[in-house]
């Protein structure tokens, strides 16, 4: 194990506060997104109503935005008890987790988004926000609330990791492998 310096605590508490503080920050963001996702709804009299629960992407942003909110408070309660402070490799694979989760809810939108926008012209799909602008302009807002919070679960990534490999020293090279690399 490393030997830690003096000022090793307060390097430990400003990251713990900033973990606790990206943490807390993913909950209002990811319900932000929850609820513009869940009341976006635009009637058209040429093509009807468009909802949420139409496309199945916003509905699976919902459901991640729902579980990485959960998470964050459960995180950050979990953070605080001192029993449960050295279990950094529960934090490190349920950061990594919901990070790649909120990755795929963002791609999975951001297609819908693209599709909306553009159509595709190979298939005879037509621009649907042309039709529905309120509707697209709301999805953009509430994509880029959930991009800010995948960046603060990204941060939270390096953290956790950080947490957990540093408690570790670096290999050493043996002596034979250094030789050869001459």
């Amino acid at each position: 194990m490393r030997n830690f310096s003096e000022n090793q605590p307060t390097h430990t508490n400003r990251l713990q506060l900033l973990d606790t503080f990206l943490r807390l920050s993913v909950i209002p963001l990811s319900a932000a997104s929850i609820w513009l996702t869940v009341t976006n709804k635009e009637d058209n009299s040429t093509y009807g109503r468009l909802e949420f629960s139409s496309l199945v992407g916003l509905k699976y942003m919902i459901c991640i935005n729902a579980i990485s909110a959960g998470y964050a408070l459960v995180s950050v309660v979990a953070s605080w008890l001192r029993c449960l402070l050295s279990k950094a490799w529960a934090f490190f694979v349920s950061d990594q987790v919901v990070t790649y989760l909120m990755v795929t809810s963002g791609a999975a939108v951001l297609e819908i988004l693209y599709l909306a926008y553009n159509g595709d012209k190979a298939v005879s799909w037509s621009e649907a926000c042309v039709s529905y602008g309120r509707f697209c302009s709301r999805m953009k807002v509430a994509l880029i609330l959930q991009a800010i919070a995948l960046f603060c679960y990204f941060l939270l990534s390096l953290i956790s990791s950080y947490k957990v490999f540093s408690r570790f020293e670096p290999p050493i090279a043996s002596k034979g492998v250094v030789e050869e690399s001459n």
